[in-house]
């Protein structure tokens, strides 16, 4: 830690690894309080300053992400921006499988206000074309588990270890609900079947999208470009013209130093990519690690001290992660499908994938030759990502455009079928995106390690104390976290910055309380529950 008197001359280096969401707000909140910041990342620019292209000069996004109602915090950095005009209106979204249209999600808020659940049952009540009411119904036991998820966190422990497909049919969730549509939900939204995710996770993110409100589903896009290009840069410029954030784009942390002494981080090794250099950050005193599993593995692999001092970020490296694929197409035909975002539902030819398409050219119509890299636009430009994607990552380019063509798209539009493809562009992901199993919560890092200079940030990250209400894999979740982690060395005194008189935390701005029939359900729940514990009874689930 430093004093006062010697952090006026001397503000302390933070290494923030990673430029995600996670990264940017550990950054912004770490140089807003004069604290000198080096921000690395392989991509090339993580500045977002230079935009993703296809070879012919198209732009290419990995993963179309939403912007839901309640994400407060990045609306306030917009705002703070001065970002007036970067998203989209609130959009509807649809669910389509082999037999048609099977759901509409409509913009809530456009509806008459009720309580939730009720709004959301109202508001749909015409919108599921196929899935019969009495199926629709028999979730509501969900909701009863979901007021005793955290009554203690030994409840929450065992509704973790709990996978969501047992808890469904404990509840008597029908068959027909949970494969029209909570498996294809889960598959876009957590990226992995129920079987394969923890029940308290899936409770928690469809509770937070789903339930928490009426229109906590409202959901809007980026009305142009990329979400890097159009927030991420600007956010970029400002914290490397005001306070002279260092960005090594292109660059590999390889693993992390202590002092042997104190075990406080002391560097970073790290490696160029482009020319396989090695190279040491010194007078390093704290890391903001946004990595996920996979990077988390791999960085404590190499980095034997601070894996023997923390070793739950080496447990956190042995987590499942989760393959994903990203296409975009531009087509000699405009298609008409009348809701911009759309999730695939039960076709075998996902192969036990999620999948999504996204009407870019009608997303954002108003900037439609900036989709075309500046050519005359001649048609439309797709957007599909597929998740829990290891079999269709398996595929070649080629046959993954064609099954988009061929099998899924004209679901939505016959006239796919005789549109033709002028360029696509295919990547792959793998191991890209958190994989939140069953029994999977306490192995996932904490957002204070054991090593007082070593902090984690990103949607994955437990945050204990400074837990959350956006959950998970989730922009706003993220970002909270990096101001959270920031917020976590200042506040502890691992850091100061130049000016200690000058601002100190980054303000969070909380989600919005639940409802009161939701709060009073939860009291109500606990007392009797509680009681229930101490003879030894519990929910027949849960036993």
């Amino acid at each position: 830690m430093r004093d006062a008197a010697s952090s006026t001359a001397n503000p302390s280096h933070v290494v923030v690894i990673g430029a995600g969401w996670a990264g940017w707000g550990a950054a912004k909140a770490l140089c807003e309080a004069g604290v000198r910041v080096t921000l690395l990342d392989g991509m090339a620019d993580p500045t977002g300053r230079t935009p993703i292209t296809t070879s012919s000069g198209k732009p290419f996004e990995a993963g179309t992400r939403g912007f839901w109602k309640d994400y407060p915090n990045i609306n306030a950095l917009t705002a703070e921006l001065g970002l007036s005009n970067v998203f989209t209106e609130f959009t509807t979204s649809a669910f389509w499988s082999p037999d048609g249209l099977e759901a509409t999600a409509p913009v809530f808020g456009d509806a008459l206000g009720w309580p939730s659940p009720i709004g959301q049952v109202l508001a749909t009540a015409t919108n599921f074309k196929r899935l019969p009411v009495a199926d629709r119904l028999s979730i509501a036991g969900l909701l009863y588990a979901m007021l005793d998820l955290n009554r203690s966190d030994a409840v929450f422990e065992r509704y973790d270890n709990l996978d969501a497909l047992t808890l469904f049919r404990s509840l008597g969730i029908s068959e027909r609900m949970i494969n029209d549509f909570l498996r294809p939900t889960l598959l876009v939204g957590l990226f992995k079947p129920p079987e394969e995710l923890s029940a308290a996770v899936t409770m928690e993110l469809l509770y937070y999208y789903s339930f928490a409100h009426q229109d906590s589903f409202d959901v809007r896009w980026i009305r142009s470009s990329t979400i890097a290009e159009q927030l991420i840069a600007p956010l970029a410029q400002r914290l490397i013209d005001r306070h002279g954030l260092q960005v090594l784009g292109g660059t590999l942390a390889t693993g992390l130093n202590l002092h042997p002494d104190t075990k406080a981080v002391a560097s970073v090794q790290t490696r160029a990519l482009a020319t396989g250099e090695n190279a040491v950050i010194d007078g390093v005193d704290a890391v903001v690690l946004t990595v996920g599993a996979k990077g988390m593995g791999a960085l404590m692999a190499q980095s034997p001290a601070c894996a023997a001092a923390a070793p739950e970020l080496v447990d956190a490296g042995s987590l499942g992660a989760i393959d994903v694929v990203s296409v975009r197409l531009w087509l000699d035909a405009y298609v008409e499908v009348a809701d911009p975002a759309n999730v695939f539902s039960r076709f075998e030819a996902l192969q036990g994938a999620g999948g999504t398409f996204f009407m870019l050219d009608q997303l954002q119509q108003q900037t439609e030759a900036a989709l075309w890299g500046g050519e005359q636009p001649r048609g439309s430009v797709i957007a599909s990502d597929f998740y829990n994607a290891t079999a269709i990552a398996a595929l070649s380019d080629e046959a993954i455009v064609a099954l988009l063509m061929r099998e899924l798209l004209p679901v939505a539009n016959p006239a796919f079928h005789t549109a033709n493809v002028l360029e696509a562009e295919v990547r792959r992901y793998p191991g890209s995106v958190a994989w939140f199993s069953p029994g999977s919560f306490r192995q996932r890092p904490p957002l204070e390690t054991a090593i007082p200079s070593l902090v984690c940030a990103g949607d994955w990250v437990r945050m204990g104390a400074r837990e959350f209400g956006a959950k998970g894999l989730c922009q706003e979740r993220a970002y909270v976290c990096g101001l959270e982690a920031a917020n976590s060395l200042l506040r502890r005194g691992v850091v100061q910055g130049a000016d200690p008189g000058g601002r100190a935390q980054h303000r969070v701005i909380a989600i919005r309380p639940d409802e009161p029939q939701v709060q009073l359900g939860r009291s109500l729940n606990a007392q009797v529950m509680n009681t229930a514990d101490a003879f030894g009874l519990r929910w027949p689930w849960l036993s």
